[in-house]
């Protein structure tokens, strides 16, 4: 049984829908569960209708409209007038609808996860209808259904006993007669709202699928032809890896490698369950593979960079040291607004953290936090960490830009810089 995971870049246009369709042809004698993004930059265009809700916009209606549009041409060049596929997304667009009729009254996360969770319930109606169409027998799952969480909107914790018993009753009965279509990202409470998982977690809710199923692999789909020692957009003379370990790769993605979300590792390692990374556009390609007792060689460094960064300074009022009592309640802060730290270092005075600019948490954030301490921060920052890195190597990736903070150990450095 196989799992395979398809990226908002594979299915953005019609013609990705189709390339779609012929890959899956290639593996149709074999059990399959696939899960499925948002279409092309859906994510982002929900993310800014969520945000002129909440802000109650005046171009909030023209932001919908557009995303609505942008879905429906690419099911005319898919499928004939009159197709089911069409009252169907309609009526999955209706949810919005419903909510922005009214004006927001509950917390940002949560009207976040009821709109952006749109997206993948769209894109996988389409793709779903497209594969019936081309003669595969498909059938649409509500992912909700199964994967069952807490009440973490955003950051959606997974219930593990639950979800596996969900997903063992239902699915290998569906898989014996038809190809099962999901959603990435989602998941649902036990009130029947919807959570989702982080950004880009449609590969976590593809090793649940795989760990609870016991599947064969699973099988990412992406615009690049595996996993790069550094993204081709920023640096031109990247190397890919044939091969890498669960740990590397865990360690990857800790740091912020994007080609995998960090929490899709450790499911599949405890199930020893192969990853394969591959592209959509040459899918005969050997592409990576993510296994066991693999050493890979590191010809060049691995090069993370994650931009909109904010350094955060904290010093107690009364000059005093940093003691573990002030990183025990800075850390019950953070936890509580649910921010991740990239870099942390303390000193005799001061704790220093660089943490992603999400701006709906900073502010409040900083209004806890100065509660009980001083805070300075700076932000526009640039986050880099080199990992398997030569020492002499390291100035040319930062080009003379002001270092604000530098971590370095044995195998890793970071360095936040302007």
């Amino acid at each position: 049984m196989l799992v395979f995971k398809f990226g908002g870049a594979s299915v953005k246009d019609a013609e990705g829908v189709k390339n779609l369709g012929h890959i899956v042809k290639q593996y149709q004698a074999q059990q399959m569960l696939i899960v499925v993004s948002a279409m092309g930059k859906t994510t982002n265009a929900l993310e800014n209708l969520t945000r002129a809700y909440v802000e109650q916009r005046n171009d909030m209606h023209d932001v919908y409209e557009d995303i609505k549009s942008y879905h429906f041409n690419i099911m005319h060049n898919l499928f004939e007038d009159g197709h089911p596929v069409f009252d169907e997304v309609q009526n999955t667009f209706v949810e919005i609808d419903w909510m922005i009729e009214d004006e927001p009254h509950d917390n940002f996360d949560f009207i976040y996860d009821q709109i952006v969770s749109i997206g993948e319930l769209v894109s996988t109606r389409i793709v779903n209808a497209y594969l019936n169409t081309i003669g595969l027998t498909s059938k649409w799952l509500d992912v909700r259904s199964f994967i069952h969480t807490d009440n973490t909107y955003r950051e959606g914790v997974v219930d593990w006993q639950k979800t596996r018993e969900a997903i063992r009753q239902d699915i290998p009965m569906l898989l014996q007669n038809s190809i099962v279509v999901t959603q990435g990202f989602l998941g649902g409470t036990s009130e029947n709202f919807t959570t989702t998982l982080g950004r880009e977690g449609s590969d976590y809710t593809a090793s649940i699928f795989a760990s609870c199923l016991n599947a064969e692999s699973v099988t990412t789909w992406k615009d690049v032809p595996g996993i790069l020692n550094a993204d081709p957009k920023l640096f031109t003379d990247t190397v890919k890896f044939d091969e890498l370990s669960y740990n590397e790769a865990i360690e990857m993605t800790y740091y912020g490698a994007s080609v995998i979300h960090p929490k899709t590792i450790k499911p599949l390692q405890n199930a020893d369950i192969p990853l394969l990374v591959k592209s959509f556009n040459q899918p005969d390609a050997r592409g990576t593979v993510i296994k066991e007792g693999v050493v890979p060689v590191f010809e060049k460094p691995v090069i993370i960079v994650k931009q909109n960064q904010v350094l955060i300074s904290i010093s107690a009022k009364d000059y005093s040291f940093i003691t573990e009592d002030h990183l025990s309640s800075i850390f019950a802060v953070f936890a509580r607004h649910h921010v991740k730290a990239n870099v942390l270092q303390t000193s005799a005075l001061s704790f220093s953290i660089c943490i992603d600019m999400k701006p709906e948490r900073f502010d409040d954030l900083l209004i806890s936090i100065k509660q009980a301490f001083k805070v300075k921060y700076n932000d526009g920052l640039s986050l880099i960490t080199l990992r398997h890195y030569q020492a002499d190597s390291v100035d040319q990736y930062i080009n003379g830009r002001e270092v604000l903070l530098e971590q370095q150990s044995r195998n890793t450095i970071q360095i936040v810089f302007k």
